[in-house]
């Protein structure tokens, strides 16, 4: 017996149901740590991993039940294959990734000596540096719900800047909703390279999502009334993060204050902002209003902070339901 043909509209609604909602690309690199805490120096065993802000995200947002996809450039080398097979299984679509000969996959070594983190880059000329606009495919951005960037690609390269601005402009161009973290990085440029950089593209963001220290760099003040009269003056919405036990929602007319959940243990502070940006993101793809958003989003970065690693503590949506219902581990 035949099968039956699928009609154009049926196959369209399929092809479509495939693409990723939201978008996002940076700079992926590999981790290395020690596995005890006498630090790099003196330490001969290391726990490899991988990590990045925009992959991070990503990876939060496959596990919060959405669809997502992720592109960047790694080197063809075991590294950059590691990375790729590791983000591929986590449900990111990674077809718009790159493995290239060109320049080699980024590496960061961390240690916690102490108490204390210190994070040491070995990206200057990596493949995601080489970033430029002519990579980016402009029919996989326009069938997004949302563009996701960072500042951190945008201090790489001016090639890679130069990525981003097209990316953004494409996004507009097609009607996605552009949202933009400053993740401000003083290790890759000066407060005073980055600032007009920064406050440019925020300039440009439906969704804007800094940190409230990284604002007082980028506006010269500690007066957070300035600060947040600066804020209503864009024409997106600004999510910012950082209160004193509070994310503030700031609107041309209004400021909100979600509260933060309170974490039982604090373990690893790595990634709870892009824990946050995961669990925002997923909210707005799951139709919640900006609030309730910021609220799972704050939910979300206070599960990231009880475990270690920048990305293996993000929940999924039964955990998260989970959490919310209060509902106990039955062991067996």
């Amino acid at each position: 017996m035949d099968e039956p043909i699928m009609s154009e509209q049926q196959n369209v609604s399929q092809v479509e149901a495939s693409y990723p909602e939201i978008i996002t690309f940076g700079e992926t690199m590999a981790l290395m740590m020690p596995d005890n805490t006498k630090g790099i120096e003196y330490s001969s065993h290391f726990h490899s991993s991988f990590g990045g802000a925009e992959s991070n995200v990503a990876i939060g947002v496959s596990r919060l039940g959405h669809r997502v996809g992720w592109f960047g450039r790694l080197g063809k080398d075991p590294l950059g294959q590691m990375i790729f097979k590791k983000i591929r299984g986590e449900g990111i679509d990674v077809s718009r990734a790159e493995l290239t000969t060109e320049a080699p996959t980024g590496l960061i070594l961390r240690q916690v000596v102490n108490g204390k983190s210190s994070v040491y880059y070995y990206r200057k000329g990596s493949a995601a540096s080489f970033m430029r606009p002519e990579h980016l495919d402009e029919a996989y951005i326009k069938q997004a719900k949302y563009l996701h960037v960072t500042g951190i690609t945008m201090a790489l390269s001016e090639s890679a800047r130069e990525t981003v601005r097209e990316a953004v402009r494409l996004a507009k161009k097609h009607g996605v909703k552009v949202c933009f973290d400053p993740n401000l990085r003083l290790k890759l440029w000066t407060i005073e390279e980055a600032r007009g950089v920064l406050l440019d593209m925020a300039a440009q963001a439906d969704y804007f999502l800094p940190g409230l220290d990284e604002l007082k760099l980028l506006y010269e003040t500690e007066n957070e009334d300035e600060i947040f009269a600066k804020l209503r003056e864009l024409p997106g919405r600004s999510i910012v993060k950082g209160g004193d036990d509070v994310t503030y929602v700031v609107e041309p007319d209004s400021v909100t204050e979600v509260p933060y959940f309170k974490a039982e243990t604090v373990v690893d502070t790595v990634g709870a902002g892009d824990g946050f940006c995961a669990g925002f993101f997923a909210g707005l793809l799951k139709g919640y209003e900006l609030p309730e958003a910021v609220r799972l989003g704050n939910l979300v970065g206070c599960m990231v902070v009880q475990t270690e690693g920048d990305w293996e503590g993000i929940p999924t949506w039964e955990q998260v339901e989970a959490f919310l219902n209060n509902v106990k581990h039955v062991e067996r």
